[in-house]
This record gives C-alpha cells, sequence and structure tokens, in this order.
C-alpha cells in the first residue's frame, strides 16, 4: 500500500512553507506558471458556463442509475473492465462507515446477510439516512468547510459556538434543502421572502424561526481583533466554500489566474462592512434574576479585597507609571497625560498603541515592595483567585450566551476602500468600492440589505457555480476524491472534471431535486460504481496501465478513515460509544467530561462510563496550548483556522503509536475483552466471532479463527490482548 503525500494543505504552516518556496523559486530565476492566456481563460472559464443537463449515454436509462450510465460510457470507450459488486459484508460496513460514521452491529450484519430482498441495499441506505447519526457524521465534513473551531486565540464568540454546530447537525438531519442551509447561515432566513405586509400597508420584517439564530454562528466564527476580521474572514470562506473560487490572494493584488481583481475583492468585502457581533442571552427570566444577584453579590465580595489592595500598591503602582512615562517622546508624554476625554480621536488611537508598553503588571510591581508589602499583596491576591474561580458559590446562576451577527446602521453608512497590501489600518480613502460580486451578471438590489441580495443570488437554481462546487463536494465524501480534484477552486488552477458531463447532470439533478442532500446521497451510494469492489486481481492489469489512478472509478477506492470514524469504531467496538446528538465540545485530557452516562451502541448496557462521538472532540488554536488533541492532529485533523476542503490521509508513526500504546486503546481492548466474556458466555469461539464482528464488522474466516484460538491458548484473559491486535489490523482503519 502506498501512503499519500503526507502534507495537510490546510494547514497556514503548509501556506506559509508553500509562499517561501514560491519566492525561493522567483530569486533563483525559477519563476512561477505564467498566468493563463485569453485563450486558456475561456477554455478553462467552464464553471462560469450556465449548468446544461445532458442526455445519458445510450439513452433512456430503463432503470438504471443514471451515474452509471456516464461512468460505463468512459469505460467503455477507454477499454476499461469494471471489476465485481463487494460482498455484503464488506459493502455494509462501507456504506456504515460513509453514512453515519459508525460500523454495523453483529445483528445488523446477520439481519442484512439474512435479507435476500433485491431492495435489501437500499432499505438500509434510507435507514441510515434517517439515523440521527447522519447529522452528526456529514456536519463533521461540512464543519472543516466551514472552518468550524472551538476556541481560536482571535474569536470572541468561541462560547457558544458549539450551537452552531449543533443547527448543522440537525439541518442536516432534517435534509434541509441545500439552498435554504447556505442562505439561513448568511442571513438567519431560510425563505427569500423575510418582509410581510400588514394590513394597514405596514411592511416589516418577518420573525425567522428561533433555532436559526444559531446559524449565524457561521459568519460570527471569522469575528476577530479588528472590526474588518469578520468581513475579510467572510469573504474568504463564502467563495471558497459554496462557490468554490478562491479569491484570497486578490487581497493584495488582481488575482494571477482567475478574472477577479482587487478592487473585486473590497467589493465583496463591502457587502459584510455592516456586520457586527452581537451578544444573544440563553436565559429564561428567572435565571437572569438569579444571575444579576449572584453578579452582585460577587462584585461586593470583590470590592472587600480590591479596596485594601489597591490603597496597598497604588504608590508603588504610580511610580512605575511615572517611570514608564518619562521614558517616552515628549509629544506622546504629553498625550498620555491628557485626560482621555479631552483627547482627540488620533492621539486616542496613539494612547491605545502605548497602552501595553504602560500597562504595570503584577509581578512587577510585587519585585519593587519590600518583604512585608509583598507577602500582604500575595495573599490578597490569592483571596480574590479563589473569589473569581467561584463566584461565591453561586455557579447555578451562571448564564450561556451566543454570538450572532447584525448590520450596524452607522457602519452601513460608511465608505468602504480598497485596503492597502491587504491592511486594514491602511485603506485606500481615494479608492472607494461598491458593494458587489464580479460573478454577478447584474446589480443587487440592497432594499432588504446587501447580505439578504446577496444571498440570493448566490443561492439561485441559475448559480452555475452554487451547485456544480456542492455536488462535486457530496461525491468526493463517498469516493475519496471529487470529479474535480480540487474541491475548493473551480478557477483556472483548479482543472477541469474527470467527467464533465456526469458533474453537470448530478448539478442539474440536484436542482430538479429542489437541492436535498439526502437525495443526492442515496443517488450516489446506491450507484453500481459505489457498490464495486476495492481489491484488483491480476485479471485488471490492462486496467492498471490505462488507467492508474482510478480516475473512472473501475474499482471502489480502497480509503482510510478519518480521525472521526476511526475514534468512534474504537468505542462502539468497546460498547461505550454514547450517541446523544449535541452538546458543549469535550477533550479526551478531562476525563470528567468525556465520559458520561448514556445509551452506548450496540450494547446491552444503557448506563455507565460513556464517550461521546469524535464530531464532539474540542478543536482549534491558542498560542499557549495544544487544544487540538494528539489524536486529531495525528490523523490530520486541521485546528479550525483555515477553512479544510479535504483532509490528507497520511500513514506516519504517530498513527500507529495511537493503536499499539495510547491510553484510549488500552482501556477500549481492556472493555472490549470484558464485553466478550459477558456476551459470548464463556465461549471462546463465540468470543472469537464476536471480536471479528465488533472490530471489522465480519466474521473471522476458518483460518483466522484457528489463528486466534491459538493465540488465545484457551485462555479467556487474552481476550483482551486478541481485542488489541484487532484494533491495529489495517482493515480496522481502511474502508476497502
Amino acid at each position: 500500500m502506498t501512503a499519500p503525500f503526507p502534507i495537510n494543505l490546510c494547514n497556514p504552516r503548509w501556506t506559509i512553507f508553500r509562499t517561501i518556496c514560491l519566492t525561493a523559486f522567483l530569486f533563483a530565476g525559477i519563476g512561477i506558471p505564467a498566468a493563463p492566456t485569453d485563450k486558456e481563460h475561456s477554455e478553462l472559464s467552464w464553471s462560469l458556463k450556465p449548468v446544461s443537463r445532458p442526455g445519458f449515454p445510450g439513452g433512456d436509462p430503463k432503470g438504471s442509475n443514471p451515474i452509471d450510465l456516464f461512468l460505463d460510457s468512459i469505460l467503455r470507450a477507454k477499454n476499461l473492465k469494471a471489476v465485481g459488486p463487494a460482498d455484503k459484508l464488506t459493502l455494509l460496513r462501507r456504506v456504515y462507515l460513509d453514512l453515519i460514521g459508525i460500523p454495523p452491529s453483529p445483528a445488523e450484519q446477520e439481519a442484512f446477510v439474512a435479507d435476500a430482498s433485491v431492495d435489501a441495499y437500499e432499505k438500509v441506505v434510507d435507514q441510515l439516512l434517517e439515523n440521527e447519526q447522519h447529522g452528526v457524521r456529514y456536519a463533521r465534513h461540512w464543519l472543516d468547510v466551514l472552518r468550524y473551531a472551538d476556541l481560536d486565540e482571535r474569536m470572541p464568540a468561541a462560547q457558544g459556538i458549539y450551537l452552531w454546530r449543533d443547527w448543522v447537525i440537525n439541518a442536516l438531519n432534517d435534509d434541509l434543502p441545500y439552498d435554504q442551509f447556505v442562505r439561513t447561515q448568511l442571513t438567519g432566513y431560510r425563505s427569500t421572502e423575510r418582509t410581510q405586509m400588514s394590513a394597514t400597508g405596514y411592511r416589516s420584517r418577518k420573525e425567522p424561526r428561533p433555532d436559526d439564530l444559531f446559524a449565524l454562528g457561521f459568519l460570527a466564527r471569522g469575528a476577530g481583533g479588528d472590526p474588518q476580521d469578520l468581513a475579510l474572514a467572510a469573504v474568504e470562506t463564502i467563495s471558497t466554500g459554496f462557490m468554490g473560487m478562491t479569491v484570497g490572494c486578490a487581497k493584495c493584488h488582481d488575482h494571477r489566474y482567475d478574472p477577479i481583481s482587487q478592487r473585486d475583492f473590497y467589493a465583496m468585502k463591502a457587502l459584510f462592512d455592516p456586520l457586527v457581533l452581537r451578544k444573544v442571552t440563553l436565559a429564561s427570566a428567572a435565571d437572569l434574576v438569579a444571575a444579576g444577584k449572584a453578579q452582585a453579590e460577587a462584585e461586593e465580595n470583590r470590592a472587600a479585597i480590591e479596596r485594601p489592595m489597591n490603597e496597598l500598591i497604588g504608590p508603588y503602582k504610580e511610580r512605575l507609571y511615572e517611570d514608564r512615562v518619562r521614558m517616552l517622546p515628549p509629544d506622546v508624554q504629553t498625550i498620555i497625560r491628557k485626560p482621555e476625554k479631552e483627547r482627540s480621536v488620533e492621539e486616542q488611537k496613539i494612547a491605545d498603541d502605548y497602552f501595553p508598553i504602560l500597562r504595570i503588571d503584577s509581578d512587577k510591581i510585587a519585585e519593587v515592595m519590600p518583604e512585608a508589602d509583598r507577602k500582604r499583596y500575595q495573599e490578597l491576591q490569592k483571596q480574590l483567585s479563589a473569589l473569581g474561580s467561584n463566584r461565591s458559590g453561586r455557579r447555578g446562576a451562571e448564564i450561556s450566551v451566543f454570538y450572532t451577527v447584525e448590520a450596524d446602521r452607522v457602519r452601513e453608512r460608511e465608505k468602504s476602500y480598497i485596503l492597502t497590501s491587504g491592511d486594514p489600518a491602511r485603506p485606500e480613502k481615494d479608492n472607494e468600492v461598491q458593494p458587489g460580486w464580479p460573478f454577478a451578471t447584474s446589480g443587487f438590489d440592497f432594499r432588504e440589505g446587501r447580505i439578504e441580495a446577496f444571498s440570493d443570488w448566490l443561492t439561485a437554481p441559475d448559480n452555475p457555480l452554487f451547485a456544480r462546487v456542492a455536488v462535486n463536494r457530496l461525491w468526493q465524501w463517498h469516493f475519496g476524491e471529487g470529479l474535480l480534484k480540487t474541491p475548493s477552486d473551480f478557477g483556472a488552477l483548479g482543472g477541469i472534471p474527470s467527467n464533465p458531463e456526469l458533474l453537470d447532470w448530478l448539478a442539474s439533478e440536484f436542482v430538479c431535486q429542489n437541492f436535498s442532500m439526502k437525495q443526492m446521497h442515496r443517488l450516489i451510494v446506491t450507484s453500481q460504481a459505489y457498490q464495486r469492489e476495492s481489491e484488483v486481481g491480476a485479471e485488471f492489469s490492462a486496467n492498471l496501465k490505462i488507467d492508474p489512478n482510478n480516475t473512472d472509478l473501475w474499482h471502489f477506492r480502497l480509503q482510510r478513515l478519518e480521525a472521526e470514524p476511526i475514534w468512534d469504531s474504537i468505542h462502539a467496538a468497546a460498547g461505550k460509544l454514547k450517541l446523544t446528538v449535541g452538546g458543549p465540545s469535550f477533550d479526551i485530557r478531562d476525563a470528567g467530561q468525556n465520559r458520561r452516562g448514556g445509551p452506548a451502541r450496540g450494547s446491552s448496557e444503557s448506563t455507565g462510563s460513556m464517550i461521546q462521538r469524535a464530531a464532539y472532540l474540542i478543536r482549534g488554536f491558542s498560542p499557549s496550548r495544544d487544544v487540538v488533541p494528539n489524536f486529531l492532529q495525528a490523523f490530520d485533523v486541521d485546528d479550525g483556522r483555515e477553512p479544510c476542503p479535504m483532509r490528507t490521509q497520511t500513514v506516519t508513526a504517530p498513527q500507529a503509536l495511537f493503536l499499539m500504546n495510547s491510553e484510549e486503546i488500552e482501556t477500549a481492548s481492556t472493555e472490549l475483552a470484558a464485553r466478550l466474556k459477558k456476551e459470548s458466555h464463556g465461549n471462546l469461539d463465540q468470543a472469537v466471532e464476536l471480536v471479528y464482528r465488533f472490530t471489522v464488522a465480519r466474521p473471522p474466516s476458518p483460518f483466522e479463527k484457528d489463528q486466534a484460538l491459538s493465540f488465545l491458548e484457551y485462555d479467556a484473559s487474552r481476550l483482551k490482548k486478541l481485542s488489541w491486535l484487532l484494533f491495529n489490523l489495517d482493515e480496522f482503519i481502511y474502508v476497502r
């Protein structure tokens, strides 16, 4: 097995590395590829042309899956022979892990094998698409693209951001049409009708669905340290995620390869410039009253400590501050000494810029204190710290909040400019831009709002990029690679699809199915191409010469599972996987949070030490600590700072070390062994059968069973070691 090239293209460090390499090439005289000529641009602008529904190769499908008609036509033209269908249990494990991210239980395996009806597989597909775990599985795909993070050093909306993740899960489970799925995350409204007329002729805004407030976490997530971060993040994430166009480089100069100018980029940004964060309190009236009383009590207790502390440190702090001010230039000293209300806007900015230099930290104050005062200061600090961690014991009065976005009416009246070198602090005041989008064929009607007008155009059925990009992503998540290999770049550098007719047919069908993602999932996984065997025998050597990369899908691609289904499969086998949907993210390192009661997958136990699905594992970035758990990092999960359209599939030593030596595998092996003893009633033959069923979703072959029994040496205490061996099979972490 050949390992794919081990570089995570979603990681910001890769972007830095790529920039360094390009710079080195330029200095070395190597250069970078020349921009496409007008002729090449014309040939590569296929993605901007209207979607036309092609006819089926060979005429009427006559009951066949239309996908196979397009693929088989290519196979015939290239003289490629398709492999046969996968066996039933291989296919069952494949579609379970694909659609819900959890392997089938032994009972589900037996039921499928026993079902001899012609639609047995289709019934399983329908059941999985209606399973609430489907939303958990596919939300993780979408949240990679939309750069979800629980924590980011520059993200004020971190508190409550998981509610956006849960909204995505619920939307996918409800099969919210894709156009509404996108529109709601941009505007908070599912419909394009956002106003209503009263009987007296007064037009007002319609009330959106209350739960759709959480969809706006998508935009709120982009807010950072600068007010313009939100708009910049919106442009880059929306353009790559929903339109498959990379516009980020136009922030500083005209796009070298695609028809996007720097002015176009800032016209896009102007659409989102009025947006600001809004903090929403998620509490009842009684909760708010209780929280207010708790806050007042806490403030009184803090004041009782802060008063003597400030009296103690005041002279020392004033002396240190004055020493630092005297080190500044005279003109800056004048501004600093001026009362804040008397400063001009420019002076206040200067004062703010010097704040980090003038700030007096507690350790600096302690350094200049005599010993007695230092001890007293440290004691007061401890008292204040203890008070802050407990809030006078009124933990029950804490209230939840969520950050959404809204258009600020003052910012709507402000002008938008091109930013020199992409720096928000350096606008080109003589280079004003109007809100717009480069691929729109007509102007926007902004009467209902800038983003509302833009979202209506973006999600319109006749937008050629909207449906194409979406179905290409769905195809990629099922087959491991899109019909266009660069799912977030439908521009000149993205190339052309391997099967343009099939991509356009899927896009047109998506529109015809009212943007139902579940219908597209069903269409894809019920195709013969999806159900083919992955193993290739010697009789297909000619195929390997013609199509060595399996571009035309004459067999199913062997795929390594992502981190989340590996985690879920481990704990499902142990009978400890918690299947409740929704809730805050948890950290592997916090045993008190990640082990909770709840129903377990495939276990007869309903309570006990359960663990949540990996979709709820915390991820994000902090300069002071690793937020993304080592397990997720080892299996190619990014931290959410950048959109991740496609995870890499590396094969590395840390992955093997996790499966061999980690605490999680040690615990899961112990729990699986206990489960085997209980459910086999001490019968080792049955225990061997079950351990294969639990881990790789099939019974052992006669040879494997003999080997396993020999390994056990008729000693049930060795079941833990056998469980460990099964977790370390390649078959356990690969889908074939």
